[in-house]
């Protein structure tokens, strides 16, 4: 991996608008190629005087500060560029019938894909990144491609040697979380229930072995995989795991006794549950509960990079609560996953951000709706900046 280049000279200069910088990246569509976001994020950081650099998976990688081996404590500040499609177009203080319940008396609102998911919360970060000035300490702004697909960029941060994020003492994700400080969060792991049996008439059902009818069973079994003696307990931030079958496909011909069987289940995992103790965990539930003569097949979804685990900080490490005071927020679980999952292995990490997941309308992030409010990123950027001056400034 590529050095980053620091420049100790830069930040403190308050000509940087987070709320400009956020007009210009909500208009750069990201959802098919975030190499225009990516320009721009670059040319942003050398107009402050920073090399950045643009790593083999696509990161855009900044720090300030002394070099990693000589500082005292370093911090990381993390968020992605990318959006989920479609593209929802910029508009400002709530014009549109989508925005109709958005109240805008408090400093205007930003409309558009990305502005709370998560170029918001970007907009903030980096208003916090060129205003610290680092002494004996290190910040790191890691900015990811790919976080609503694969997160290859953040896998490739966190599984290099070389990363300059390996050695972080605080890990701070940007998302909208209301300005709340979010300390855990549950894992997402995807798979697919095989179940396979034999082929008959369907007048004479008992000469084949039913899969679709073996679908009864597993789907008991499901239910009660979250009582049997080895589950997870629940866990004091996030509650209980969940396990939902969500896609079922099975049988070819209305005639005949159905072969083949396949159901696709959502699993949401607490701590500290990990995806291979889930796999060997459902599937020995999964046999006890089926005949013998029903082969199953338990087989997690392809993807080059590990599915999004389970995650938890505590509460009371001083990054989040130096940023839960700063923002005047709760510290308490965030809803989605999120590429912290990733970086909470090595650091004590948190979520936050301007923005809202949904409100009391609905959906926000990810929505034709989308927006944020011009107020909370002003109040996330001093938070953060508050918080970087207490941890390294």
């Amino acid at each position: 991996m590529t050095d980053i280049d620091s420049a100790d000279g830069a930040g403190g200069d308050d000509s940087f608008d987070p709320i400009a910088f956020l007009e210009t990246a909500v208009q750069n569509p990201s959802h098919e190629d975030v190499g225009p976001m990516r320009e721009f994020l670059c040319e942003t950081l050398e107009a402050r005087g920073l090399e950045p650099c643009v790593d083999d998976a696509g990161n855009v990688l900044a720090s300030r500060g002394l070099p990693t081996s000589d500082a005292e404590t370093h911090v990381v500040l993390n968020t992605h560029i990318d959006t989920v499609s479609p593209h929802v177009s910029y508009e400002r203080d709530g014009a549109g019938d989508d925005a109709a319940a958005v109240d805008d008396a408090d400093g205007g609102v930003i409309h558009g894909r990305g502005s709370c998911d998560a170029k918001g919360p970007l907009a903030a970060l980096l208003s916090a990144f060129f205003a610290v000035e680092p002494t004996d300490n290190r910040v790191t702004l890691a900015i990811t491609p790919d976080e609503e697909v694969l997160s290859t960029g953040a896998y490739a941060l966190v599984s290099d040697d070389d990363s300059p994020t390996r050695d972080a003492d605080a890990v701070i994700v940007g998302e909208p979380t209301d300005l709340d400080v979010c300390t855990a969060a549950k894992g997402r792991f995807q798979g697919t229930i095989h179940l396979s049996g034999a082929n008959a008439h369907a007048a004479e059902p008992e000469t084949g072995t039913n899969a679709v009818a073996a679908l009864e069973s597993v789907l008991e079994a499901i239910r009660t995989f979250g009582e049997r003696a080895d589950a997870p307990p629940t866990h004091p931030q996030l509650g209980a795991a969940t396990l939902t079958p969500t896609v079922v496909e099975g049988g070819e011909a209305t005639n005949q006794v159905p072969a083949d069987c396949a159901l696709t289940v959502d699993r949401r995992s607490v701590p500290p549950e990990t995806a291979d103790e889930f796999h060997e965990a459902l599937t020995a539930h999964l046999r006890a509960a089926l005949p013998e003569d029903v082969g199953l097949e338990f087989r997690f979804t392809d993807r080059p990079t590990p599915f999004l685990e389970a995650w938890d900080t505590d509460p009371d490490v001083p990054v989040a609560r130096t940023l839960a005071a700063a923002s005047g927020g709760e510290i308490r679980p965030f809803t989605a996953a999120t590429e912290a999952s990733y970086f909470a292995a090595d650091a004590p990490t948190v979520v936050f951000g301007p923005g809202v997941l949904a409100d009391d309308e609905g959906a926000v992030a990810h929505a034709p709706r989308e927006y944020v409010r011009v107020d909370a990123v002003h109040d996330a950027a001093r938070a953060l900046e508050a918080t970087l001056a207490e941890l390294v400034g």
